[in-house]
């Protein structure tokens, strides 16, 4: 898969596995972990590009003696997701054009 296509994806998922609520990386990658494969240091990643772009927001509370961070999703990264949803129809659509032929049986 393209790279920036695959992050642009990723991104999103993250944001949309914290609309619901406050989560925190473990949590995240569990939530996630039904629909992709994401590993500690790349959702790490994500989530400092996340808060770096004004999507996410992130507050220490302490847990068991040590300090989680939680994330939280700005209006900034519900945009986002609602912007995802409006590419997705265009994806979709290009998708069903290059299957096409696919979904024809091979016929032309």
């Amino acid at each position: 898969m393209d790279t920036q296509l695959k992050r642009g994806l990723l991104d999103v998922c993250v944001l949309a596995a914290i609309k619901g609520e406050d989560s925190y990386g473990y949590k995240i990658i569990k939530d996630l972990s039904p629909y992709i494969r994401l590993s500690e240091s790349t959702l790490y990643t994500i989530l400092k590009r996340l808060e770096s772009a004004g999507m996410l927001t992130v507050r220490n509370v302490e847990h068991d003696g040590r300090l989680r961070k939680y994330y939280h999703i700005t209006e900034a990264g519900l945009r986002r997701i609602e912007e995802f949803k409006v590419e997705w129809k265009e994806i979709f659509a290009i998708y069903q054009f290059i299957t096409k032929e696919d979904n024809d049986n091979g016929e032309k």
